[in-house]
């Protein structure tokens, strides 16, 4: 009997259990999954992962404990090789028992048991959801800047290069308006200036006009004595 038992015998002898369990050992690490009964799988899973966590470490001392237990060079080298990187960082639980209904010949509970990090539609669901987010503290002077202080500083430096800024912009508009209408005056008085000087220069040539009819009246009433 075994009461007070909680090793199943699954109905074998301690020799035939040691061989299913060996063999089933050698199908998971081989294929990354397999279907069994609940009964089977709940006792290969306290009888593999142990076996997984030696693989973390690839000694020669681990490939003949692992070995001591699987009889399967291919498995052994399975294990070490792809399992153990592949779960390096999982401190354990490294397999996963999904239920399947019930066997139709004799209504055995049947179920998949698999390689957790060897599924990739939960293994990326579990990293997306895992990932998380990096805070930092808010206490200390932080090298990053990131506390109040440092935030309050970085504003008022903004602040006061936008008021820099904004008061160039307007010492040079203003710069403009004054140099603009001296601008316009200069070049007003350029038009004047020249305006003025045909009207300059039209009395002097009626000043030499009537100094020229006063020279031939002259003349005349000197011809006209010399022929008296």
């Amino acid at each position: 009997m075994r009461n007070r038992n909680k090793i199943n015998q699954l109905g074998r002898t301690a020799s035939h259990r040691s061989a299913l369990m060996m063999n089933l050992a050698n199908a998971l690490i081989t294929h990354k999954r397999i279907s069994t009964t609940v009964a089977k799988a709940k006792a290969l899973r306290g009888y593999v992962e142990p076996l997984i966590t030696k693989s973390k470490d690839d000694t020669t001392h681990s490939r003949r404990l692992v070995f001591r237990h699987l009889q399967n060079k291919e498995a052994v080298a399975e294990l070490f090789r792809e399992v153990g990187p592949k779960v390096a960082d999982r401190p354990g639980g490294y397999t996963r028992i999904i239920k399947t209904g019930f066997r139709s010949g004799d209504s055995a509970e049947m179920c998949l048991i698999e390689l957790v990090d060897f599924n990739e539609v939960y293994t990326t669901d579990s990293k997306a959801s895992a990932a998380k987010k990096t805070r930092r503290s808010r206490r200390g002077s932080g090298a990053s800047g990131d506390t109040p202080a440092a935030e309050q500083k970085v504003a008022t430096e903004k602040t006061v290069a936008a008021e820099v800024v904004e008061d160039a912009v307007v010492e040079t508009v203003e710069e403009v308006k004054e140099e603009a209408p001296a601008e316009t005056a200069e070049v007003a008085s350029e038009e004047v200036a020249e305006t003025k000087a045909p009207a300059e220069e039209a009395p002097a040539e009626t000043e030499s006009s009537e100094d020229a009819s006063e020279e031939t009246n002259e003349s005349d009433d000197d011809k006209k004595e010399a022929s008296n």
